[in-house]
């Protein structure tokens, strides 16, 4: 794997790796900021945004 310009791992058909459903809000924020998922808990799993929103992470990210 390497990092993309985004600093997202890409898989080696150059494809972002997706995050798992059962990371926390709270280890996203570290990457995304304090702001990523507001109004959610930092032990909420990204699965359970996901399904509240209807989003995926590259659309949560962009909310900021």
């Amino acid at each position: 794997m390497s990092n993309g310009l985004d600093g997202r791992q890409r898989d080696e058909n150059g494809q972002i790796r997706e995050k798992r459903g059962d990371t926390r809000v709270g280890t996203l924020r570290q990457e995304y900021g304090d702001n990523f998922a507001k109004g959610y808990r930092s032990d909420t799993k990204l699965q359970t945004v996901r399904n509240d929103t209807g989003k995926s992470l590259s659309e949560l990210v962009k909310k900021k």
